[in-house]
């Protein structure tokens, strides 16, 4: 199964006590949301329905259908949870949309500059970061905030940006 038409839900981490039960880290508004989806798949086939869910810390913990050990829990660890794309509601007003719908946005700078596209919308904890690879074949990393990304046009698949002085510039230095 291609991944494609699949949006990103969630991404099961370590087991949660001795019964099967497992963390979640939800990419919903809501955490406790990602159970008003429905069945919940693999990218691969395998299908998750979620039976129970509760909030914890930074995460969800949720009791899956069939997953009764901590054994079986345990091979889960990691694994990543995607919806098909029409089970989403549309867009509430013009300025939201996915992140997924970033991929492939093509950036441009102050001047109108081509500086690359979207490959990926990352967060290694401090924040969301837009991974772009420039034309040159580079992957920068820019800050995924309103003073650096300030126009963002989906329907035209382009963001405009301000990145940080010298950010794009190739380091000659090395």
């Amino acid at each position: 199964m291609s991944t494609e038409n699949l949006i990103l839900l969630g991404t099961i981490g370590a087991p949660h006590g001795i019964r099967g039960e497992v963390r979640i880290k939800a990419f919903t508004g809501d955490p406790m949301a990602i159970a008003d989806y429905g069945p919940l798949s693999d990218g691969k086939g395998r299908r998750f329905e979620i039976a129970e869910l509760r909030p914890a810390k930074e995460v969800v913990i949720a009791r899956l259908k069939g997953v009764t050990s901590r054994e079986a829990a345990e091979t889960l660890t990691g694994l990543k949870l995607f919806v098909p794309r029409e089970k989403l509601p549309d867009p509430e007003d013009e300025d939201e949309f996915l992140q997924a719908d970033l991929v492939g946005c093509a950036v441009v700078g102050p001047d109108a500059a081509v500086l690359g596209t979207i490959t990926a919308v990352v967060n290694f904890g401090a924040g969301d970061l837009l991974d772009v690879e420039t034309p040159e074949g580079r992957s920068v990393l820019l800050p995924f905030t309103k003073a650096f990304v300030p126009v963002i046009d989906i329907a035209a698949r382009r963001v405009e940006a301000v990145p940080p002085e010298g950010l794009f510039e190739i380091d000659d230095a090395k």
